[in-house]
C-alpha cells in the first residue's frame, strides 16, 4: 500500500521547489493548489458555485474568475473565506483520492498541501507529514523577491496561515531550508532514501 507524506510548509519556505525535487526522483506527486486552480480556472466547474455564493463582482466575465478580486474579498471579509473553503474544499479532497487511487503501487507519494496543518480533512488523506521549515525573516525576504508584494501583506498571510511552532508539533519529519538550492536537493535526496528503504516495509 502507498504511503502518502503530505508535504507543507509557509509562504516562501521553499515547497514548490522542494515538490520539484521529489518529482525529479520519479515520486508520485499531487498538488492541491494545482487541483484548485484547474477548478477554478476558465468555466471550472467551481465557478458557478462561487458566482452563486460570493457574487459575480469577484469575476472579471462570464466564466472566468477575477483571483485578485476574489483574495482581496478573503482577506476583507472572513466568512467568505470560510463559505469558500466549504465549497472548494470537498472538491479537491475528491480529486485527490482520485489521484491517490492511479498509484496503488508506489512505496510513497506526495501530498503537496500549503495550508495542511490548518485543515484535518487533509491531514486524514496522509499518513506522514513533512515540513519545510524557515524562520519568518526568511519567509519574507523570498517573498518579496519573487512576488512584489509590501513586507505587511507579506506578514498578513503569514498570519492567516498556521504558526511556525504549529506546523513542527504535526512534523513526523522536517528539512530545515535556510540554505542553497544544492543543498535543499541533497536533503530530499536523503530523505527519499529514507523514505524508500523505510516505507517499503510498511
Amino acid at each position: 500500500m502507498t504511503v502518502w507524506v503530505g508535504l507543507t510548509g509557509g509562504i516562501g519556505s521553499g515547497k514548490s521547489q522542494a515538490a520539484a525535487e521529489f518529482v525529479a526522483l520519479g515520486v508520485p506527486h499531487i498538488d492541491a493548489d494545482a487541483l484548485s486552480r484547474s477548478l477554478t480556472a476558465d468555466n471550472g466547474k467551481a465557478l458557478p458555485a462561487i458566482c452563486e455564493i460570493i457574487g459575480a463582482h469577484v469575476f472579471e466575465s462570464e466564466g472566468r474568475l477575477n483571483r485578485a478580486a476574489l483574495r482581496e474579498e478573503v482577506f476583507r471579509r472572513p466568512q467568505t473565506k470560510v463559505m469558500l473553503e466549504t465549497l472548494m474544499f470537498p472538491l479537491i479532497l475528491q480529486e485527490i483520492r482520485l489521484q491517490q487511487a492511479q498509484y496503488p503501487d508506489a512505496i510513497y507519494g506526495i501530498v503537496d498541501v500549503p495550508l495542511l496543518v490548518e485543515n484535518p480533512p487533509f491531514l486524514a488523506l496522509v499518513q506522514r507529514v513533512l515540513v519545510i521549515d524557515v524562520d519568518e525573516a526568511t519567509q519574507i525576504e523570498r517573498v518579496k523577491q519573487r512576488s512584489g508584494l509590501s513586507e505587511d501583506e507579506i506578514r498578513r498571510i503569514i498570519a492567516s496561515q498556521a504558526t511556525r511552532r504549529e506546523r513542527l508539533l504535526h512534523a513526523d519529519d522536517v528539512i530545515k531550508n535556510d540554505g542553497s538550492l544544492n543543498e535543499l536537493a541533497e536533503k530530499i535526496q536523503r530523505l527519499h532514501r529514507y523514505y524508500t528503504h523505510t516505507l517499503k516495509a510498511v
